[in-house]
């Protein structure tokens, strides 16, 4: 009989569709955002289980999406589309049997590589943090001010801390 775990799990299914995707891998991914989900104490899944996607793609794959659904041409560094923005019939009985679906993350490497080189971050580094930042949108967090944007950004300093990742300088 497996026991229940008092911690939250999180699944993540990745797309990638970009060469440098490699830079983190599957396994890696699994393991943070199941430890950022612990230290963001999710609630709302009666079965403590947790889903989201992650794709690592291209400039041009963003920039089609930021324009579809942002009305914005060009790339961005990462789009968070979380699920739990609507509402959906019959979810209590949904979720007493399936994971809870947060939403996706959408991180251009293209993009996040240009950033990283221009903070003097390596890509691994870059890559995390913008998965934090789409991360703490699937979970309802915003920024449409310069306060609100501080605590945001400090509080993903404290996720990669979580996993072990510190600000750093490359070069």
């Amino acid at each position: 009989m497996a026991i229940a775990s008092p911690w939250p799990t999180l699944e993540v299914a990745l797309e990638t569709d970009h060469p440098d995707a490699a830079v983190v891998t599957a396994d890696e991914w699994e393991v943070w955002f199941t430890r950022w989900g612990q230290q963001m104490a999710l609630k709302g899944s009666p079965i403590g289980a947790y889903e989201l996607s992650l794709r690592l793609t291209t400039d041009g794959a963003i920039a089609a999406l930021n324009h579809q659904f942002r009305q914005l041409d060009g790339p961005t560094d990462v789009l968070s589309f979380a699920a739990l923005e609507t509402d959906f019939p019959q979810i209590e009985e949904l979720l007493a049997t399936e994971p809870l679906y947060l939403g996706d993350i959408i991180i251009s490497l293209d993009t996040a590589a240009h950033q990283a080189q221009s903070a003097g971050h390596s890509l691994r580094w870059e890559t995390a943090w913008l998965a934090a930042h789409g991360f703490l949108h699937l979970l309802g967090w915003d920024h449409p001010d310069d306060a609100t944007l501080a605590t945001m950004l400090a509080k993903q300093g404290e996720l990669l801390e979580t996993i072990g990742l510190k600000s750093e300088k490359v070069g």
